[in-house]
């Protein structure tokens, strides 16, 4: 019997069917689009694999991957963790692991939903914020994002405090980070499969695109030169085991020899054949496909991420008493004879 392999995806055309007809050349196993529908609390798992593509833009699939990973399928990309990460907790690990980062500060919300009372919901918010102690430590020009979500979106270079806080002052409910500006000599982007596969390639943001800012450029092997190759590559692999994500993107500015990581909480990555070209669109779709033959095939087995796993299937907790189970059982055990 074939294992099944799904993908969801949203408006993208390109990797999804090629991935799709990759797949389906190896034996024992078949992908299609994935099809979900009503969900019950007992779900068994229809697929061995779900590639997630979209689940941030569809509330519906993120819940479904969560019972579907209960369920035993293995999902690409871990939806409770995917659920739980922010931007700025990676630049935080980041720092931790030693990959060069740029100084980032968390800033509050400009501005709450109606419900919140200012007056008593934020009675343990800092104000005034002291905006000097922050620009001191980040400098000028920086950058001011936000905290969580991607694709250059509320993406604001500021030079001075005046545009800081105009710039702030549009961020509405939005929690935001400033960053200092690294003015690069070069930038990355890595494309990183499985967690051992990453593909460095010159990347230019500042360029258009065929969608949007950004465009991907061919360059022969070993452009980035041996030294840096290994440290872009090696950092890449440690933030992508750290995170825990088998389909990331990341992305390195260049200043001076030193590659400082800017983005690299990216689970649903641009695969899309006219933006990251031709040459590198088939790697990836190779790439991609062979490492979800293989979890499928039980080659790759999924790592114990979380607490609640070691509690079902005969863990090491399964038969754990409760407090009060542990109380009753202590007291009607036999008392042991002094000798």
């Amino acid at each position: 019997m074939s294992e099944r392999i799904g993908i969801l995806c949203g408006w993208e055309n390109t990797f999804p069917p090629a991935f799709i007809d990759r797949v389906n050349k190896e034996s024992g196993v078949t992908a299609e689009l994935a099809k979900i529908g009503g969900t019950n609390e007992r779900f068994e798992k229809k697929y061995s694999v779900l590639v997630d593509r979209i689940s941030q833009e569809v509330e519906h699939y993120r819940l479904h991957l969560k019972a579907a990973q209960l369920a035993g399928t293995y999902c690409i990309n871990d939806p409770l963790w995917w659920s739980a990460d922010d931007k700025f907790f990676g630049f935080s690990l980041s720092a931790k692991l030693g990959v060069a980062t740029p100084k980032t500060v968390l800033l509050p919300q400009r501005d709450y939903i109606p419900a919140i009372d200012k007056q008593r919901s934020l009675r343990n918010l800092e104000f005034p914020l002291d905006w000097k102690a922050i620009t001191d430590y980040i400098g000028f020009p920086a950058i001011l994002k936000p905290a969580q979500g991607g694709g250059w979106k509320h993406v604001t270079k500021v030079n001075n405090l005046e545009e800081l806080w105009a710039a702030y002052n549009k961020s509405d409910i939005l929690p935001m980070t400033l960053q200092e500006f690294i003015d690069f000599d070069n930038y990355v982007r890595c494309i990183c499969i499985g967690r051992e596969f990453i593909m460095p390639i010159h990347y230019d943001p500042k360029l258009r695109g065929p969608i949007g800012m950004g465009r991907y450029l061919v360059e022969e092997e070993g452009w980035l030169g041996p030294q840096l190759h290994q440290r872009v590559v090696d950092d890449a692999w440690k933030l992508c085991n750290a995170l825990g994500y088998d389909m990331n993107s990341v992305e390195f500015a260049i200043k001076d020899g030193v590659p400082y990581a800017i983005d690299f909480t990216n689970p649903a990555p641009d695969m899309d054949k006219w933006s990251i070209t031709e040459h590198y669109f088939d790697i990836v779709v190779d790439q991609m496909a062979q490492f979800t033959v293989k979890v499928a095939k039980g080659k790759i087995a999924p790592p114990k991420r979380h607490m609640f796993q070691e509690w079902i299937d005969g863990g090491a907790h399964a038969n754990d008493l409760g407090p009060v189970a542990r109380a009753a059982a202590t007291a009607a055990a036999p008392a042991k004879k002094k000798k």
